[in-house]
Order: C-alpha cells, then sequence, then structure tokens
C-alpha cells in the first residue's frame, strides 16, 4: 500500500535526543552529556541516573562552571533553595574527587 508510513524504511527519522543548558556557561548539550543536580529534602545531590524527583538543574563537565556553580548563588537561584555549607563541601568533593 502506498502512503504508509512504514517503521522500518531507510528514510525513518532519527531518535530524539532531549537538550538541556549548563546553568553557568549556558552551553547547550544532550541530556546524557551534562550533569544533573536535584533539590532533595536531604540537600542538593547529583543525580546520576536522572530520574530522581525534586527540582534539577544541569552542569557541563568544565571545572570553571562546577567552582562558580558552587561558590555562587548560581546553583542556589536554579534550585530555588539555598544550599548549606554542607551541601557546597560535598559537591565540591563528589565532583573534585573524580
Amino acid at each position: 500500500m502506498t502512503g504508509k508510513n512504514n517503521p522500518g524504511a531507510a528514510g525513518q527519522r532519527p531518535r530524539h535526543v532531549p537538550v538541556r543548558t549548563c546553568i553557568v556557561c549556558r552551553e547547550k548539550a544532550g541530556k546524557r552529556t551534562l550533569t544533573r543536580l536535584v533539590s532533595t529534602p536531604d540537600g542538593v545531590v547529583i543525580d546520576p541516573s536522572g530520574k530522581l524527583n525534586g527540582r534539577g538543574a544541569y552542569l557541563c563537565d568544565q571545572k570553571q562552571c562546577w567552582e562558580r556553580a558552587v561558590n555562587t548563588d548560581i546553583l542556589a537561584k536554579a534550585l530555588k533553595t539555598p544550599l548549606s555549607a554542607d551541601d557546597r563541601i560535598r559537591l565540591k568533593q563528589a565532583k573534585f574527587a573524580s
């Protein structure tokens, strides 16, 4: 039959890749290439799965973006929650330990 879409056809569209933006440098990249940080009742945590409940923000892997996010209010504004000193220390240790 002509006119019907054939899912196995050679001209099928590429799979959609979600795009997210780093909150510091504003660089856009695929969701899986950026690191998601989530505001939880226990504080701000890194979400490697990208599926934790809560307000999230994305950071690229550049060291200067992480330093600026942790040392200024950029991350707090993006998550709409204040960052405690423990949150800042935990994020620094988690990212710079690797």
